[in-house]
């Protein structure tokens, strides 16, 4: 099972990206999707009314997150009440051997699993191939993405970056079946395979999207009726969640839930919602025996202890700032290499897994905008990525992220020196802006990695401040 290595986030993301930049079909398969997504999602928002709806979801989140502590108490508390046992992981790996435990106790070893983003970041399907158990993923989009042995390339839509064709071929390469490009055999094969899955399993494992605090009750969203069966069929229900995901009342929900499907899918509302309260009581005809919820940490009590960068807390795992990043859409969600890729990937895994081993992330980035309107909780990524740079460079302020350690080399730590230099004594500024302009026609054609996909840098043929006076003495002529 293909999983990714903090390791390599840095180290590896300069060839990632060229990888995905010199690959056609990434482009092809990114930019006809993030085309579609993008106006379905407008079609669901009408721009005078988003606003407000943004100020709402946002209050929401903020208010959960400021209470954040006696909610997970209370949130505890409810969910024992309910007959849910729940366990707590400072750590991903600590997640891991709590589910693996909980599956051996009970004598498991076919896993089923939902969708689920936590369970990407803490590698879980990894840990439990290691320990000889067959997990599979039941999740349409997640389930091709194992076959292939790849990790997601999105939030929300982990095989957006394969066409019919490339299913098509793994399908009948991998399941034995025909060599067909109808949609809907193909979703047929895929159903008939993942119908048997369920009936053999012993555990049902899935995420959890707003766990209430008042109820004890964990919400799911999805469009499958994959999470479902995988939470109602198996005798053992294990729901991994991130701590920042509780709200308070049952009644936060609707408001957020509107917001999620619309900016994920373009939808105004998921083929199913499922509420959570608890394993079979006696008498009933299905549900699991045991529900178990996983509460995980994993850096998010460091993150939440800094005022500015707890607004990554914020996020309701929509993916809308990938879809409406212009740097995602050209070199697609495994170019990044984080399980959380695009905008929110470039905040979320420095905070997680350190600057030493992430921060290269946060440099690709056009600073454009556009994931901050986009997102329905009004998360502030730009002004959160410029933080973490800043960071990187200057290990100024903020918690103490693990591993903090520059990200620019020597001899591109001493060329910024020198331009802060010029530019706090105006006189050799403007010095070297005149002779810049007066040897343009010697500027060097290439520039190391930059100029491989940029054109060459080349100082104008006037500074700025010489344009602007020739523009007057223009006018004053014309007067």
């Amino acid at each position: 099972m293909s999983h990714f290595d903090p390791d390599t986030l840095n180290s590896r993301f300069q060839q990632r990206l060229i990888d995905a930049i010199e690959d056609p079909q990434v482009r092809s398969n990114f930019r006809g999707a993030m085309t579609f997504l993008r106006e379905k999602r407008a079609a669901q928002f009408d721009p005078s009314d988003f606003t407000q709806l943004q100020a709402r979801a946002q209050a929401i989140r903020n208010r959960c997150l400021s209470k954040l502590p006696e909610l997970l108490e209370h949130l505890e508390s409810r969910c024992q009440a309910n007959g849910i046992q729940v366990h707590w992981a400072q750590t991903g790996d600590a997640a891991n051997r709590i589910i693996r435990d909980i599956i051996e106790a009970e004598g498991g070893r076919k896993v089923v699993k939902g969708k689920s983003m936590a369970t990407e970041e803490t590698g879980l399907n990894a840990a439990l191939e290691a320990a000889g158990m067959d997990c599979v993923e039941t999740d349409m989009g997640e389930y091709i993405v194992q076959l292939a042995r790849e990790t997601p390339s999105h939030i929300i839509m982990p095989a957006i970056h394969k066409n019919t064709d490339q299913i098509a071929r793994l399908f009948h390469e991998q399941l034995g079946t025909p060599l067909t490009h109808d949609v809907d055999t193909l979703i047929g094969v895929g159903r008939a395979t993942l119908r048997q899955k369920f009936e053999e399993a012993d555990i049902g494992i899935s995420g959890v999207n707003f766990p209430v605090a008042e109820t004890g009750t964990l919400c799911l969203v999805e469009n499958e009726g994959n999470g479902r069966m995988s939470t109602t069929v198996p005798r053992v229900h294990i729901a991994l969640c991130g701590i920042e995901k509780v709200v308070e009342y049952l009644s936060d929900v609707p408001p957020l839930l509107h917001m999620l499907t619309r900016s994920a899918t373009g939808q105004s509302i998921t083929t199913y919602f499922n509420m959570i309260s608890g394993p079979r009581k006696p008498g009933e005809l299905d549900g699991p025996e045991q529900v178990h919820l996983v509460l995980l940490d994993n850096g998010r009590s460091r993150i939440y202890a800094d005022p500015q960068l707890r607004q990554t807390l914020r996020c309701i795992r929509c993916g809308a700032c990938m879809n409406h990043c212009p740097v995602y859409e050209r070199v697609g969600g495994h170019a990044y290499g984080a399980p959380y890729p695009g905008p929110i990937g470039q905040v979320v895994a420095p905070q997680i897994w350190g600057l030493d081993k992430a921060g290269k992330l946060t440099q690709a980035c056009s600073m454009n905008g556009a994931c901050k309107e986009a997102c329905p909780v009004g998360i502030p990524l730009p002004t959160l990525i410029r933080r973490l740079r800043r960071e990187g460079v200057n290990h100024e302020g903020g918690p103490p992220l693990p591993g903090r350690g520059s990200l620019r080399t020597p001899a591109e730590a001493a060329l910024w020196k020198v331009w802060a230099w010029l530019n706090a004594h105006p006189s050799l500024y403007r010095l070297f802006l005149s002779l810049a302009t007066r040897l343009r026609g010697l500027s060097p054609r290439k520039l190391g990695g930059w100029t491989r996909y940029r054109a060459p840098v080349k100082p104008a043929p006037q500074s700025l401040h010489a344009a602007l006076r020739s523009r007057r003495r223009a006018a004053n002529d014309r007067s």
